[in-house]
């Protein structure tokens, strides 16, 4: 009789540490702006994969795009609180917890991808990096690369400079943003991206800027009739990971949010190369009008002649801008 009583307490035993393994699963949680098919979303989706396969399905990574857990200035609130794990954010949505991400907003200073490359890896991405760390309580997982910010409206052909005069075109909360846009005669117009689409179709605004991939997988082209390629902003989406969640995760933990990280940004580059190409050729079939810039000299010669002497200060100091100038070979 206590043969049996033992074995059967034995059983019940490792049923209780069964399911008690099965419920001690680390989760992960991912906010995003984005939806879940744009270049955020296949970025955020492959390191999901990196992730749980590094740590053999003990870590799941449970993704939220569309902008699920808020805005992107709440999400990275909440990143630095230690309630949301880990966030994609647009790195101007960054630049009031840390000015010196504003450096990398100038218009014209990052003018290919591998200027983009250059200013976020190395020695300059570790610097960013500890700034973040230093000033905003806020890590970068890594890089998200998503190209220029391409102007779409619903007026007229932009090919010169004087076709963007009196545009009324949908902006984020950025002060570069806005001087640059002012600086070429244009209306700029801040607003959530929430209601960007919205206010697209009911003509509250004319236009916007986004990369190809965002304004093919939001559905600009419904809404757009001209897409015009300024090269004056390259969007940068960083993953960040709040200081608080990044101490109180275990150095295993640590290691592969990290090498996953990498990974993914390696991954992300060579993704949008090749995927923007698809996307313009789906806004083209979808009856968009694609130009180029007659005189894109004009566009920046007025953008750098504006913007960057007036922004120094906003962006931590010349020294910033200094920094990078000198990494790009510019200086």
């Amino acid at each position: 009789m206590f043969r049996k009583v033992c074995v059967t307490a034995i059983a019940v035993l490792a049923m209780v540490m069964t399911v008690q393994g099965a419920s001690a699963k680390q989760i992960i949680r991912v906010g995003m702006g984005d939806a879940i098919d744009s270049d955020q979303g296949y970025g955020a989706r492959y390191f999901k994969q990196v992730v749980e396969s590094e740590s053999n399905g003990e870590i799941e990574v449970q993704l939220f795009p569309g902008g699920q857990l808020g805005t992107e200035t709440e999400m990275l609130q909440n990143a630095r609180r230690g309630t949301l794990d880990l966030a994609y954010i647009g790195i101007g949505n960054a630049v009031p917890f840390v000015k010196a991400l504003g450096t990398l907003t100038m218009p014209y200073l990052i003018e290919d991808h591998y200027d983009a490359i250059k200013a976020t890896t190395g020695g300059l991405g570790s610097h960013w990096n500890e700034i973040c760390i230093k000033k905003g309580g806020f890590r970068i997982v890594h890089w998200g690369y998503s190209s220029f910010r391409f102007l779409t409206n619903s007026k007229r052909p932009v090919k010169k400079l004087a076709d963007v005069k009196g545009l009324k075109v949908r902006i984020p909360q950025n002060k570069i943003l806005m001087a640059t846009y002012k600086s070429w005669g244009a209306n700029p117009v801040p607003m959530a991206w929430s209601e960007t689409f919205t206010a697209l179709q009911q003509g509250v605004v004319d236009g916007q800027d986004n990369p190809y991939i965002v304004n093919y997988t939001s559905k600009f082209q419904e809404v757009q009739d001209y897409l015009t390629e300024v090269h004056y902003q390259y969007s940068l989406q960083p993953m960040i990971v709040g200081e608080r969640t990044w101490k109180k995760w275990d150095a295993r933990t640590r290691e592969i949010i990290a090498r996953a990280g990498l990974e993914t940004q390696q991954y992300w580059i060579a993704f949008q190369i090749l995927e923007a190409a698809k996307a313009k050729e789906g806004m083209i079939k979808a009856g968009v009008k694609v130009s180029t810039l007659e005189d894109e000299d004009q566009w920046k010669k007025l953008a750098m002649e504006n913007v960057w002497p007036k922004y120094y200060d906003f962006i931590g100091g010349k020294e910033n801008l200094d920094l990078v100038l000198d990494a790009l070979g510019k200086k």
